[in-house]
């Protein structure tokens, strides 16, 4: 399968898309030992042998882990302002491994981490429709219609650079409990999309306030007794589970009936 080697030299870590046309344009990188000035130059990595300044190539081993994010990090790869980041909680490893979605600064639990950007890709668009669930305590005691109006789906304001709002997708609801004395509710919640703080701004239509949030599950991946800040390669098995529930969302998507 013929790519372009710009594209490769950044699927395999050696620098941006765009710093990997630097490099190219400067004379550093040689293809079967002739220099190549184009970056789009189109090679076969199954058989072509890159050099960049004498150092060869090498595609990376895809990697999937997960992370029991704790409260108070926020999911970047580098923040100006000096907060603790997930990239300060994971383990050292020969790839780079970067975050698929994001959870909130106040936000705690499972966090997938890939080097592989097809699948991160794949997990992250709404097509795919992969479910992702989270443990929720909420101020005040949620009643059966709020919990249906949740499951059914509720319209929530615009976001940035969007003319119309848009009714969130149907959702499973089960409540774990309400505390009379402490005026809050625990309850489950799984969505099929991932809208920026959806799940909060959810709470939020129906009048209740999100105080603690754990994503406990994403697809078939649970978070189990994994501790806060503690990492785990997934196993092959367990990758596969993902692409599975990534074809079976994506046969979900295609049967829906689209809106007139």
């Amino acid at each position: 399968m013929l790519v372009r080697l710009h594209k490769h030299m950044a699927a395999c870590g050696i620098a941006s898309r765009r710093k990997s046309e630097e490099l190219i344009e400067r004379g550093k990188v040689f293809v079967n030992g002739r220099r190549v000035g184009e970056p789009g130059t189109k090679i076969d990595p199954s058989i072509d042998e890159v050099t960049v300044s004498g150092k060869l190539v090498t595609v990376p081993r895809k990697l999937v882990l997960i992370m029991n994010k704790p409260k108070g990090v926020v999911t970047t790869m580098s923040d100006e302002r000096g907060r603790r980041q997930v990239t300060d909680l994971l383990p050292d490893m020969d790839v780079v491994l970067k975050p698929v979605g994001r959870l909130d600064k106040d936000s705690e639990g499972l966090l997938l981490f890939t080097n592989d950007g097809d699948l991160a890709a794949q997990l992250t668009h709404p097509k795919h429709s992969v479910p992702k669930t989270y443990r929720v305590v909420v101020e005040g005691l949620v009643d059966e219609s709020k919990a249906k109006r949740l499951q059914a789906g509720v319209w929530l304001p615009l976001d940035k650079g969007e003319k119309k709002g848009r009714k969130t997708r149907p959702a499973e609801i089960h409540s774990l409990g309400q505390e009379s004395k402490a005026n809050r509710t625990t309850i489950e919640i799984t969505i099929s999309e991932g809208r920026k703080r959806q799940v909060r701004a959810m709470f939020d239509s129906v009048g209740h306030t999100v105080l603690e949030l754990r994503r406990i599950r994403f697809g078939p991946i649970s978070l189990g007794k994994l501790p806060p800040g503690a990492c785990k390669v997934l196993t092959k098995s367990e990758v596969d589970r993902l692409r599975t529930a990534i074809e079976k969302g994506e046969s979900e998507h295609s049967a829906r009936p689209t809106r007139p």
